[in-house]
């Protein structure tokens, strides 16, 4: 895979001798790739990613995989901060109010078996936006198909049902909290944030299901 290199100004180096360890997916929400390529080359916007992929399924860099991309913001995962330092951003093309695309999501898999292969990132440490910072971020939204990932090995399965859980907020924060979600939120936007990424279908309030889908369950590689 060789995608299109169309640089950025908005890096700069990884701090503290970091390398990716994570990979965090995003959606542009703009009206089309080009646009969203502009911003994230516009020194005046101050973001970028290191790559994006079109709704027909062009790839762009625009910037190097060993630099530190604007992308992220403030979160963090597993207790990390600096999400920028130990990640890998991609952008998709998409306005989050319809679904991905088949050659979006066919670069976007063979992407992350080169990324993940390149940097020895395992399947849990590919995260979306929203999952590292709950409740200011929404992408890449409810309309991204994380089981197909799930199903290929490029992002870590949902739990496997435990011994009856109890329906407590703090069971469900423990558990949250086991797969690196930062628990500093309202219950309400932790519980958004991990039925955006296991449970889009999700409604109401806490149930089993909840705590089902976000345990760390025996098939995790």
């Amino acid at each position: 895979m060789t995608p299109i290199w169309h640089p950025s100004p908005n890096f700069g180096p990884r701090r503290d001798g970091l390398q990716p360890t994570l990979v965090v997916l995003h959606y542009t929400a703009m009206g089309d790739a080009e646009s969203a390529l502009r911003r994230l080359c516009d020194p005046a916007a101050e973001v970028s990613a290191h790559y994006l992929i079109g709704n027909d399924g062009c790839l762009w860099q625009m910037v190097r995989e060993q630099d530190r991309a604007w992308h992220a913001g403030a979160g963090t995962w597993c207790g990390m901060e600096d999400i920028n330092s130990r990640s890998i951003g991609i952008e998709l093309d998409n306005t989050g109010a319809h679904p991905f695309s088949e050659p979006q999501m066919a670069t976007l898999e063979e992407l992350l078996v080169s990324l993940m292969n390149r940097w020895a990132i395992h399947a849990e440490g590919v995260i979306g936006h929203s999952d590292m910072a709950p409740g200011r971020k929404i992408d890449p939204g409810l309309r991204f198909d994380w089981q197909r990932l799930e199903r290929q090995g490029l992002a870590a399965p949902r739990g496997t049902p435990p011994a009856q859980d109890p329906e407590t907020m703090d069971r469900f924060r423990a558990l949250a909290q086991q797969r690196g979600y930062g628990t500093d939120v309202p219950d309400e936007t932790l519980l958004a944030a991990t039925r955006a990424r296991y449970r889009p279908w999700g409604t109401g309030p806490l149930d089993q299901a909840d705590l089902v889908a976000v345990s760390v369950g025996s098939g995790r590689t």
